[in-house]
């Protein structure tokens, strides 16, 4: 932890049991799991937050989503701030060789989730000890981002109708950022991610008789083309879209002369913009049958809606880049983050309810970025982690001054006793 350098009371005393997080971080790493399947991690966390001394852990919110409730010195303001972490790893295999790597064949916590739910139980952990705010903490450990929309499950579940906090916030590791920074900004953090399937119909036949064939290969050679033109023709410079096919399935690669009837492709969108996304859902429709009509073939264009855009808050967005400029100084904060063309399913979170999503900086060790076999989450940012998490409670839900005044009291009363005591002991 040498390289950071951070202010506040709430690092100091995460920093303490550093060590601690640190190994069971560690530990999730070894046994990932993927979403919805997450039962050693979630009996992990479970564990965790019982030894912390949380006040509520509630289990089954969307599967194998779980929610800890910590409730500060006073709770006279009624405020509720939740915070969220991720649990699930990734269908990939590792190729790291420390002693923590996965032990489960082609699994692996490649995105540094197993990193976010330690930073929030070291979160919890200070949280329940200290308890310096007015209202209540939800911690929301969260299943199934990589590709299920465990947010959107743990909602559909009842989340926010049980626990019906009034802002909501999460953090993601960021290798391409230097250890001890954070950034965000007032909008789109994380754009939506949609996926199309596009199939086009032809008239098979022979390859040496091609003029009797509708090519279905040669329709989709064209659309590849074609539908390359919708951003750059139809989307304002201002804005910002990708349209990506990925993949194209057609024939067979033993029939060296055969023309199939039939070619469909798969690829994905995505969009910062709601205006922009239905635009391009319309325009692909149009230009795929269009372009697919005038070789004599037909095109019909699946537009499934994945993942929205993760889009921040003004206040909760402001307020969040105050608790991390307090923690590692105003130069360490990017207030206007570059948003990212990745998909993040804490969007569904944000529709919901008021608030924002941050980057913090870890480097990339070893040059690896996230969902490469050999990332790694880097532990030494666990206690930055944690610490903001509890500034956003601490700094959301301040205590009314004559109980922070107790607790100051109290805390320093308790640490003179323990200087004595240590005093004592040394003599």
């Amino acid at each position: 932890m040498s390289r950071l350098q951070v202010s506040g009371r709430a690092f100091a005393h995460i920093a303490a049991f550093y060590p601690e997080i640190a190994a069971f971080r560690r530990d999730l790493h070894v046994h990932p799991e993927l979403g919805f399947e997450e039962v050693y991690t979630g009996a992990r966390v479970h564990e965790a937050l019982k030894a912390c001394g949380v006040d509520e852990v509630h289990t089954g919110i969307g599967k194998t989503g779980l929610v800890a409730v910590i409730r500060g010195r006073s709770t006279a303001s009624k405020r509720m701030i939740g915070l969220r972490a991720d649990m699930d790893a990734l269908p990939m295999k590792e190729d790291n060789d420390f002693a923590w790597r996965s032990a489960k064949s082609g699994l692996m916590h490649g995105c540094g989730h197993d990193g976010h739910t330690a930073m929030l139980v070291g979160a919890a952990r200070y949280l329940a000890e200290t308890r310096n705010f007015d209202g209540t903490a939800v911690l929301i450990f969260q299943p199934g981002e990589e590709g299920y929309a465990g947010a959107r499950v743990m909602i559909e579940d009842g989340l926010f109708d049980r626990f019906p906090v009034q802002s909501v916030y999460a953090m993601h590791n960021w290798p391409a950022m230097p250890v001890g920074t954070i950034g965000i900004n007032s909008g789109a953090m994380m754009a939506a991610a949609d996926r199309i399937t596009i199939e086009v119909t032809g008239k098979g036949g022979h390859g040496a008789h091609a003029y009797l064939t509708v090519d279905p290969v040669l329709v989709s050679a064209h659309i590849i083309t074609a539908v390359q033109s919708i951003v750059s023709r139809n989307v304002r410079p201002i804005d910002s879209a990708v349209i990506s096919i990925c993949a194209v399935q057609a024939g067979d690669m033993g029939a060296m002369s055969v023309v199939p009837g039939k070619a469909v492709m798969v690829g994905t969108v995505r969009t910062f913009s709601a205006q922009v996304q239905a635009m391009i859902e319309q325009r692909l429709g149009e230009l795929c049958r269009a372009v697919a009509a005038g070789f004599g073939a037909t095109a019909t264009v699946t537009f499934e809606r994945i993942y929205p855009a993760t889009v921040n808050t003004l206040a909760e967005a402001l307020f969040a880049g105050d608790v991390a400029q307090g923690l590692v100084g105003a130069r360490n904060v990017e207030r206007h983050m570059e948003p990212s063309m990745g998909a993040e399913d804490f969007s569904f979170m944000l529709q919901k309810k008021p608030g924002a999503y941050l980057r913090i900086g870890q480097d990339a060790k070893g040059g690896a970025f996230l969902h490469n076999s050999r990332y790694d989450f880097n532990d030494e940012i666990l206690p930055l982690g944690a610490a903001l998490h509890a500034g956003l409670v601490e700094q959301g839900m301040p205590l009314a001054d004559a109980v922070r005044t107790q607790a100051t009291i109290k805390e320093s009363v308790n640490s003179d006793m323990h200087q004595k005591a240590a005093s004592s002991s040394a003599h």
